[in-house]
């Protein structure tokens, strides 16, 4: 089988890595849509910009070409989608046009389209209506707890695969389950979706409250009840919560709520120590989507009605409509009520 990867971030580069340790010379392809970028992978060897500790194996295959990228690919096949929520319609929507022939297609990605609050498979779901040329793709998510730098290193890590089709999640196995990555199959899109989405906002709140210097008894509480916020909203959204009792749920959101290497914590840190978040995330050089997808998840929770206090508290903080102390003076001053 073959494996292209559209877009060369730290992820789409770590996960290429990853397949390129055990499928054959020149099976693996890693696309960018800067032919730059490319051509400075090809010098050096390196992704210098989002990877550079990781020497990228000679035999990966690296291209600026978009077309060539996707119609090389067969039905035995994997196409992944590796850039920020904010590429994946545009994307889908291109490869969806190109496509010659039924494609195996899997999404990276973690967070919500920020005007719709549409999930990442809706999304897919939409440009497939709009620019599907009759062909029957099949289509999933790969999520789970990751930092891209371990994973290139080649250092154990666990991830999910959720798609409706069986053959889709046994093709991603035989990519990526190899080595010290174990891979995992769902059938619960939305709520291994929703999981890696809610996660990235709660880890801001967790980086607030330990740039705060609030305790551990703090985190551990934020980190408890906006799991209970993610089940309900999981719940409520048609996926199953006890999805959030594994990897793309409890797993991603420790991960990132307590790991240096999480940029969404290191934005709730640098906001506890009075940074404007237009100068954090100038500083980050990578997408941190707990900031673009905060308020949408705050919309989704509203839609279905679902009671998200921590959620909405780091919505309002982004938005600048309340400041750090009256988010932490609000939370703490809710009424008492059952836990369950």
């Amino acid at each position: 089988m073959k494996v292209t990867l559209l877009g060369a971030g730290a992820w789409g580069t770590a996960m290429a890595v990853q397949a390129a340790r055990h499928l054959p010379e020149g099976h693996v392809c890693l696309w960018s849509r800067s032919a730059e970028q490319i051509e400075e992978i090809k010098k050096v060897g390196v992704n210098t910009a989002y990877l550079p500790d990781i020497a990228l194996p000679p035999a990966l295959h690296l291209k600026s070409d978009f077309a060539s990228a996707v119609n090389n690919l067969t039905s035995d096949d994997l196409l992944v989608v590796a850039t920020p929520m904010s590429g994946l319609s545009e994307t889908v929507a291109n490869l969806l046009q190109l496509a010659q022939q039924p494609l195996n297609i899997i999404w990276l990605c973690k967070g919500l389209e920020p005007i719709t609050a549409l999930l990442p498979h809706q999304v897919v779901e939409r440009e497939d209506a709009q620019h599907n040329r009759g062909l029957k793709h099949t289509y999933g998510v790969l999520s789970g707890p990751s930092f891209a730098r371990e994973v290139g290193k080649g250092m154990p890590c666990a991830l999910t695969v959720a798609s409706k089709s069986n053959t889709l999640c046994k093709v991603v196995q035989a990519a990526f389950h190899h080595g010290n990555m174990r891979i995992y199959a769902s059938d619960d899109l939305i709520g291994v979706e929703l999981g890696g989405a809610v996660k990235n906002v709660l880890a801001i709140a967790a980086g607030i409250g330990d740039g705060l210097h609030l305790g551990l008894n703090a985190r551990a509480a934020v980190l408890t009840r906006g799991l209970a916020e993610m089940m309900r909203l999981v719940k409520a959204a048609g996926g199953k919560a006890e999805t959030c009792m594994g990897l793309t749920g409890v797993g991603d959101l420790i991960l990132t709520a307590t790991g240096d290497l999480s940029r969404n914590r290191r934005v709730g840190l640098e906001l506890a120590s009075g940074k404007p978040l237009p100068v954090i995330l100038d500083g980050l050089g990578h997408v941190a989507e707990g900031v673009l997808c905060a308020s949408a998840v705050g919309d989704l929770a509203a839609r279905l009605q679902v009671e998200m206090p921590i959620i909405a508290m780091i919505g309002e903080v982004l938005s600048g409509k309340i400041d750090l102390q009256e988010a932490l003076k609000k939370l703490m001053g809710r009424d008492p009520k059952a836990e369950v």
